[in-house]
């Protein structure tokens, strides 16, 4: 099954998503998987297999309890499939970058433009409404 098939189930994200945090019990991934998604711990069972036979978790045993872990290397090929976009979003994202510092350094200016220079000579601004007649 390819990644994207795995990864396409939101229960089976949603496990991942569990188990990224670290080891959790079989029980306690069906717990908050019954709640969130209303399945019958069977279909629990079911996804937390899937998620074994293709590679994206591990289980251990202890005792009775058997404890799920992630296993990163099928993400690798995840990841090198994004690799091929990831410029597409990264030259957005420092685009980004640019255009916040622009608007933060305008916020510190006043005005929000450009920083004012004070007009040489003296007397009242000739623009001030409140400097009419003087």
């Amino acid at each position: 099954m390819h990644a994207f098939d795995i990864l396409g189930d939101p229960v089976r994200r949603r496990i991942l998503e569990l188990l990224a945090d670290g080891e959790q019990t079989s029980g306690a991934i069906t717990d908050v998987i019954r709640a969130e998604f209303e399945l019958s711990q069977p279909a629990v069972s079911q996804h937390l297999r899937v998620l074994r036979d293709s590679g994206f978790a591990s289980v251990r045993a202890e005792g009775a309890r058997r404890f799920y872990a992630v296993e990163p290397a099928p993400l690798s090929e995840v990841d090198a499939w994004l690799d091929r976009f990831r410029g597409l979003w990264e030259q957005r994202l420092d685009a980004l970058g640019t255009e916040l510092a622009r608007g933060r350094r305008a916020a510190r200016t006043p005005g929000g433009g450009e920083p004012t220079r004070p007009e040489s000579g003296t007397g009242a601004d000739k623009t001030d409404p409140s400097a009419k007649g003087t």
